[in-house]
């Protein structure tokens, strides 16, 4: 006798089958270890050098108060001695972005400080004939940095070159992008290509990269995941790669604009910066005077 229509049949359905380890859904793992802000007091040694290190954060704080968009505000680390200048270092930390500029002048390695829009600077020249330059920027992104991370402008007739077989999109993208190169302007918004959305081919990728060229700045964004950015030689062109905790690349995009967001402090950040060296340096003060007094 046929089952009735009314009821399923068995052995099918959800809970019907037995399950094991190996069952069930596999989630693609997913960024992790955000870091966040904790404070850090350095630890006092000698209080002549304490009491100015306290100066020296203590004109930063000053500075990132008064910062406004668009400012830069550059405070040297040559005037202070080893004693003061590792206690500095000390106190700002490392953060999340870390850059690299090379060019035939020299060599600028970056990193941001905990604090926010607060940059260490490391500039060393080509020639043996100058000396380390050592300095802290308070910006949204370092200038220093950005006013030679293109190569000088270039000409490139897109029509003139032949493209190698294989090639799907990658003329028309280049094209889009080669004009709003030509057409940024400083304040311009961002015009942005997501490569993972559009169908291309590895020879497309390879054109492009050709066409753009490599420039002279490389950043690494630590935050939520990780982020790759790298200027092309195509003024105000950045090719910008995000990936996960397990290191696959989930998006790759391309973007004209003055320097990608992902890699600046925003004004609030900077304010916050700001408030939080003010904390540091009220509780460093409170230790050299008991260090000072201390038998």
């Amino acid at each position: 006798m046929p089952a009735p229509f009314t009821m399923p049949p068995i052995g099918f359905g959800p809970g019907s089958q037995p399950q094991t380890d190996e069952d069930g859904l596999q989630y693609l793992a997913m960024p992790s270890g955000v870091t966040t802000y904790s404070p850090h007091l350095p630890e006092i040694v000698d209080p002549l050098a304490a009491r100015q290190a306290i100066a020296f954060l203590g004109e930063l704080r000053e500075a990132a108060t008064q910062w406004t968009q668009g400012h830069s505000n550059i405070h040297k680390l040559e005037t202070l001695d080893a004693a003061c200048r590792l206690m500095v270092n000390d106190a700002l930390g490392e953060g999340e972005v870390s850059v690299l500029l090379e060019d035939p002048t020299g060599r600028i390695e970056v990193q941001e400080t905990v604090f926010a829009g607060l940059w260490c600077l490391r500039a060393l020249p080509a020639s043996d004939t100058e000396s380390l330059r050592e300095q802290v920027e308070i910006a949204a992104f370092p200038r220093s940095v950005l006013s030679r991370a293109f190569p000088a402008a270039r000409t490139m007739d897109l029509a003139a070159l032949t493209p190698p077989s294989g090639i799907v999109n990658a003329p028309a993208i280049l094209t889009e992008l080669l004009e709003h190169s030509a057409a940024w302007r400083p304040g311009a918004v961002s015009h942005s290509i997501n490569l993972t959305l559009l169908p291309h081919t590895p020879e497309d990728l390879a054109f492009i990269d050709h066409v753009l060229g490599q420039g002279r700045v490389t950043i690494l964004s630590r935050g939520y995941g990780n982020c790759r950015i790298e200027a092309t030689a195509t003024p105000h062109v950045w090719r910008v790669r995000y990936y996960n905790s397990m290191d696959t690349l989930i998006l790759d995009m391309i973007e004209v604009v003055d320097v990608p967001e992902v890699a600046c402090a925003a004004p609030e950040d900077i304010q916050d910066s700001a408030q939080r060296l003010a904390e540091i340096c009220e509780a460093l003060e409170q230790e050299a005077a008991q260090a000072g007094s201390a038998p």
